[in-house]
């Protein structure tokens, strides 16, 4: 299976930490993020990384070049900053079949397999990683209705309201159904392609998307503080549990 990565980003946010660097190379437990993605995807079974570049896209290029611990890597070019369904676009022509999807901005302690597995049982047009966060974190997210056989049955981007508290984590499984979805999705309110705007017209269309509960924890590396927690988190020196709820402290 061929595992797309998401990483052409500029990472505002982590500034100063991606002045000089793009985020996916701003380095967490002394190894760049994006080296913690390809390990954890090629455990999982990947044969290519297809990996989407573009902010300071050289210095990942350079760094990794055409394969990593003897997987190959095709980079595609997100020339303009326009969603993640625009980004997703870029790698069409290089996907035929299933295919994993993480945001490059991510690292993993977590069930990854399962959404693996689920897809592979070809009962579902896609898999997601979820998460349930606090209420008044969901709003930040890409938040999930799910009906009683844990199928996704509607996706809203970073919603004012939020109808659960169930989010999407940044990885995902899909059939290339998920291409002629992204090619139908309109500019957001943000003037982005938004892949949860993708996901809500599979579910329209009748696809099947089932969510899969997360077992451990994540950070998705936003700001230089959440680098800080991951790198504990990896080092073993605090309990997850504990840092999220300091994390929630710190936000409230």
């Amino acid at each position: 299976m061929k595992a797309v990565v998401l990483a052409a980003g500029e990472g505002t946010r982590l500034r100063p930490l991606t002045e000089e660097k793009p985020k996916g190379m701003v380095e967490v437990a002394g190894k760049p993020i994006l080296t913690h993605c390809f390990e954890q995807l090629i455990d999982l079974g990947a044969d290519e990384l297809l990996v989407v570049v573009g902010y300071k896209k050289q210095a990942i290029i350079n760094h990794y070049e055409d394969e990593f611990d003897g997987v190959p890597i095709t980079y595609t070019h997100q020339r303009e900053q326009k969603g993640l369904a625009h980004a997703l676009l870029t790698v069409e022509e290089h996907i035929d079949d299933d295919f994993m999807l993480m945001l490059g901005d991510n690292i993993f302690e977590a069930n990854l397999q399962d959404v693996v597995n689920r897809q592979a049982e070809e009962r579902a047009d896609a898999a997601f990683l979820v998460e349930e966060v606090p209420w008044d974190e969901a709003s930040r997210y890409g938040v999930c209705d799910t009906n009683k056989y844990g199928e996704i049955t509607n996706v809203v981007e970073k919603p004012d309201d939020p109808p659960s508290n169930l989010v999407m984590t940044g990885f995902y499984t899909f059939t290339p159904a998920i291409f002629h979805a992204c090619h139908l999705v309109q500019p957001s309110g943000r003037d982005e392609y938004e892949i949860s705007d993708a996901i809500d017209l599979l579910l329209h269309s009748g696809r099947t998307i089932d969510a899969i509960r997360m077992d451990g924890w994540r950070n998705d590396i936003g700001y230089p503080e959440d680098r800080d927690t991951a790198e504990e988190r990896l080092q073993g020196s605090v309990d997850p549990d504990l840092a999220a709820d300091a994390i929630a402290d710190d936000e409230e």
